[in-house]
């Protein structure tokens, strides 16, 4: 993924939304998900600092499945 530096004053917040819409636009599909990858990462790593996050599945409880089926009225 190649980055581009390009710095762009935008003092409009309208104007700056819709450069970030842009931006976003214009990277690939896998680079969108790898982006939301690293920031979900990043947020787990933040929320795990102060306890907030949930356990990773190794650590977990196992939690019994029941099914219930309703009768159709």
């Amino acid at each position: 993924m190649s980055i581009d530096k390009t710095i762009r004053r935008v003092i409009d917040p309208h104007e700056q939304e819709l450069e970030s819409y842009r931006y976003w636009q214009s990277l690939s599909v896998g680079d969108r998900l790898s982006a939301v990858w690293d920031a979900s990462e990043a947020a787990y790593a933040f929320a795990a600092a102060f306890k907030g996050a949930p356990q990773p599945d190794d650590q977990r409880h196992e939690r019994p499945l029941t099914r219930i089926e309703r009768t159709r009225r």
